[in-house]
């Protein structure tokens, strides 16, 4: 191993590489900002770029961009509630509070180091457990990824406020039901009604543009329409657009924040080793996961303006990022359409990803590891002394900033499909997601049933095909059993602490 980081040391170190490293990163930021436009049109457009460069250097720039994506995508979701990429949507129910609560240069700061420290974490794993985790991708099988998604469903309890458990199932559930529209996996069309544009499903892009910045701009115009003809002032604390706030952190908040650092570090780069999962998943988890674990006061924060609740999803998703390349590098799997884009690049350039990659490609396989340390170094130090003139997007006036979110998100969803269909069902979405909103049901567990729904039917259909068509699969493989009790566990402890809580309270009475 180390003869192996010493290549990568020395590869990684070489002017040019160091160059693509920074490049990767500053087009990475910037690109993550733009919705629509996330790592993978990013990387597919760099790919023919790489060309011309030895492996090494073509791979070094591809994963600088990919991590460099993820890292800019939590701007646009703090400043404008616009996630320039999925993974940054679990960052927007906290980071958008608090930058209309003017803490938005704290927020910002708290994305940066968070995220920092989770690709950090992740590239310490990856360099020291790399063989031992390509043993723990392969021992999953499609009955443990059903009974993980089934997991991650559990978290909607995190969405919820106190007494809303059940409006939360019932938007994850309308989630899963949205995800299956379109063409199944044996190639049956289900609820397109005949619709041609709704045979490849509905967008996920599409769903979180539609429910957090469309949602979010209708609010806003309502609310002006509403203050204009009432003509009365708001009653709500207003903020100076101005006023950012510090981006400083006191070591109270410091303590607050490193516990849940901590543990979505670990948390986010396990999601990732396994293929399929991905860093938007982790995110959810990860924030599932805090909210769950915080004492009752810092619970009533979260989606309110919670330091720990941006902090968690901020850093799983980079850890789950450099996670994603486990699968890749030692087995030749992808683990999320990015990792496929940066798959089928390694096979252009000749080299194939493997169990021998570290010994046919060493140059490879240790120098993308080792850059990724330094590229998350150059993007904390890229990214903080930016903070104060990224937020200053907060000063645009609402009736010119309002506008420019409506366009962005359109536009990055056209720009994907180039179809104008997707722009109406888009709109409808949007306004059937400000009735939701008007209701008090939370928008969150919607995506979180889109995003897991597709995999869960994927990997049961798969599941039964291996047991012919017995549920069995749940009791026989330990793994599978052990997530099973997990959540379980997870459902049912909140009710039995409300249990017990209540008969506490009515036990200590009725002695008094």
């Amino acid at each position: 191993m180390m003869e192996g980081i010493m290549i990568g040391l020395e590869t990684a170190f070489t002017p040019t590489n160091l160059l693509m490293v920074f490049v990767g990163c500053f087009a990475g930021t910037f690109i993550g900002m733009l919705p629509g436009l996330g790592p993978v049109s990013a990387i597919a457009l760099m790919i023919p770029i790489t060309y011309s460069f030895d492996p090494a250097t073509g791979m070094i720039l591809m994963a600088g961009v990919y991590y460099g994506a993820v890292f800019g995508g939590s701007t646009s979701a703090i400043l404008i509630n616009a996630p320039g990429v999925s993974g940054a949507v679990a960052t927007a129910f906290d980071g958008y509070p608090m930058a209309q609560s003017g803490r938005a240069g704290k927020a910002l700061a708290i994305a940066a180091y968070s995220s920092f420290f989770g690709g950090t974490v992740g590239a310490v794993f990856l360099l020291i457990f790399l063989p031992f985790l390509s043993q723990v991708s392969l021992s999953f099988h499609s009955a443990d990824y059903f009974a993980l998604m089934v997991f991650g469903c559990t978290a909607v309890a995190a969405f919820s406020g106190e007494g809303e458990v059940i409006k939360a199932i019932m938007m994850t559930l309308l989630g899963i039901l949205l995800a299956t529209v379109g063409e199944d996996p044996a190639g049956v069309q289900r609820f397109t009604f005949g619709i041609v544009d709704l045979y490849d499903g509905i967008s996920f892009l599409l769903l979180s543009m539609a429910t957090f910045a469309l949602a979010e701009a209708l609010v806003v115009v309502l609310k002006d329409v509403s203050s204009k003809m009432s003509k009365t002032e708001s009653t709500e604390k207003q903020v100076d657009a101005g006023d950012i706030g510090s981006i400083k952190l006191s070591m109270d908040e410091v303590k607050e924040i490193a516990p849940a650092v901590a543990r979505s570090s670990v948390l986010g780069f396990l999601v990732g080793v396994l293929p399929g999962a991905g860093a938007t998943i982790a995110s959810f988890l990860a924030y599932g996961t805090e909210r769950n674990l915080a004492p009752k006061k810092l619970q009533d924060e979260f989606g309110k303006g919670s330091m720990r609740g941006l902090a968690a999803p901020e850093t799983a998703n980079n850890a789950a990022s450099t996670g994603s390349f486990v699968p890749l590098l030692t087995l030749g799997i992808p683990g999320s359409a990015t990792t496929a884009i940066m798959l089928g690049a390694l096979l252009s350039y000749g080299v194939q990803p493997g169990p021998r990659l570290y010994i046919d490609n060493p140059d490879v396989f240790w120098a993308v590891i080792i850059s990724m340390y330094i590229g998350n170094v150059i993007l904390l130090v890229l990214n903080l002394p930016l903070i104060p003139y990224i937020a200053k997007l907060l000063q645009v006036p609402k009736n010119y900033l309002t506008p420019l979110i409506l366009f962005f998100s359109m536009m990055g969803v056209y720009l994907v499909s180039f179809n104008n269909f997707d722009l109406g069902l888009m709109v409808i979405v949007g306004v059937l997601a400000l009735v939701f909103r008007v209701l008090d049901f939370p928008l969150a567990p919607l995506l979180l049933g889109f995003i897991l729904g597709d995999m869960m039917e994927d990997n049961l259909r798969r599941a039964l095909l291996i047991w012919d068509g017995s549920y069995s699969f749940i009791w026989e493989r330990p793994i599978t059993l052990v997530i099973m009790i997990l959540t379980v566990v997870t459902l049912v402890a909140p009710l039995l602490l409300k249990f017990t809580s209540k008969f506490k309270r009515k036990f200590t009475q009725d002695a008094s």
